[in-house]
């Protein structure tokens, strides 16, 4: 039986600050700012069936100029949810998703 509590154990584990860290547990290799116009949209996608979609329509979306992130809830056959924020025009996100084989819903 081993015996993790014993005077002899280390108390000092010389842990990295987080503050100083590079990996991506704790902390960000890079300090992230954000914009006071970034801006969060909602859209609704029509056609999304499955993950390949949605790793599709992200794609496209996120290379778009101004986007800073894209992510959709997936509802197989229904409506999906993305959110987009950054500074992209409507328009340019919308062209992203028809060029991608998808529709942005006008609800």
């Amino acid at each position: 039986m081993t015996i993790m509590c014993v005077p002899e154990a280390p108390t000092d584990l010389n842990l990295t600050p987080t503050a100083e860290s590079s990996c991506g547990c704790c902390s960000s290799a890079t300090k992230t700012t954000k914009s006071a116009d970034t801006v969060g949209t909602a859209y609704a996608v029509e056609g999304l069936t499955c993950g390949h979609c949605v790793q599709t329509v992200e794609t496209a979306v996120r290379a778009v100029a101004g986007v800073d992130s894209a992510s959709i809830t997936l509802v197989a056959g229904g409506t999906s949810a993305m959110a987009v924020s950054g500074q992209a025009a409507p328009e340019d996100i919308r062209a992203a998703v028809a060029a991608a084989g998808y529709m942005v819903s006008e609800s």
